[in-house]
């Protein structure tokens, strides 16, 4: 069984930066939602649904939590002794949240994606993305499935969600919120599904999942991928293990979101609500 100390590392291998701190207690704060889901608001419906009459009080929120000298970190723990980290990087001008995979044998985590004005990924498809949340596993930041699934949902991109995504979402922003219409609110969030969009997920010819995201590590076709077996083991470590039939049975009919694509401008400029400027890098920088 692993111990706190490894699931909360003061370090994690291949990933530099100021010392890590174990933040669990940010969970159970309304407000921090509310930012940490600022990025999956991609429309100004989306935005006012989210914030309501708590836009200031979550901004001075925020703020404070960008401002720290440490880098609040949570992590989830996933079958096999792998285990996600969802780490707050609090650099003056290069705040962000950045999502890992690990396990202790691995030279170094692998980044998933990253939610700032950078933006990387999808790293987790909805079937990843519910196995994480559900798994309740002991030892990492919360084991209420409601946490864990708007924790890692910045994270997420998939263009076919089952029938009962907006009620799993629902049921999570009910049990962590505030907002006062989470239908309305879900529903948009999973049109959108944050800054990198919503993506087509794939089996490739070596047996694992991967995607076509142009911003995402885990699509073999750009040329800042992971290589093939890097994208081997962080599907392995992401799969969803319940049996065959009682995941179809859970999962439901899937449905075919209708998030646009969003292109880069000449500028580098990506379409994104008024108040919130995102800038693309090229990916061939990681």
């Amino acid at each position: 069984m692993t111990n706190s100390a490894a699931l909360h590392p003061a370090q994690i291998p291949g990933y530099g930066g100021r010392p890590l701190t174990h933040q669990k207690g940010l969970l159970d704060e309304p407000l921090f939602w509310l930012g940490h889901l600022y990025s999956c608001a991609q429309s100004e419906e989306a935005e006012e649904l989210l914030f309501g009459a708590d836009y200031d009080a979550a901004g001075d929120f925020q703020r404070h939590l960008w401002e720290r000298t440490d880098w609040p970190t949570f992590t989830v723990p996933l079958a096999d002794n792998h285990r996600l980290h969802v780490v707050y990087r609090t650099f003056t001008d290069d705040t962000g949240t950045d999502y890992l995979l690990h396990h202790p044998d691995w030279h170094q985590a692998e980044l998933l994606a990253r939610d700032d004005g950078h933006f990387m990924g999808p790293g987790l498809s909805w079937p990843e993305l519910v196995a994480a949340a559900d798994n309740a596993l002991p030892g990492g930041s919360s084991t209420d499935p409601h946490a864990r699934l708007l924790l890692l949902l910045p994270a997420f991109g998939d263009d076919e969600v089952p029938d009962n995504a907006v009620a799993r979402l629902v049921a999570a922003l009910r049990a962590r919120t505030s907002v006062e219409a989470p239908e309305t609110l879900a529903a948009a969030l999973l049109e959108t599904q944050g800054a990198p969009g919503s993506v087509c997920w794939t089996t490739s010819g070596h047996g694992f999942s991967v995607n076509d995201g142009d911003y995402s590590f885990r699509n073999p076709a750009n040329r800042f991928a992971l290589s093939t077996a890097r994208l081997a083991r962080v599907a392995a470590a992401l799969a969803p293990r319940l049996p065959r039939a009682v995941r179809t049975q859970s999962a439901g009919h899937p449905i075919r979101t209708v998030a646009p694509h969003r292109q880069p401008s000449a500028k580098g400029q990506v379409s994104a609500p008024q108040g919130r400027s995102l800038q693309v890098i090229d990916p061939a920088h990681y």
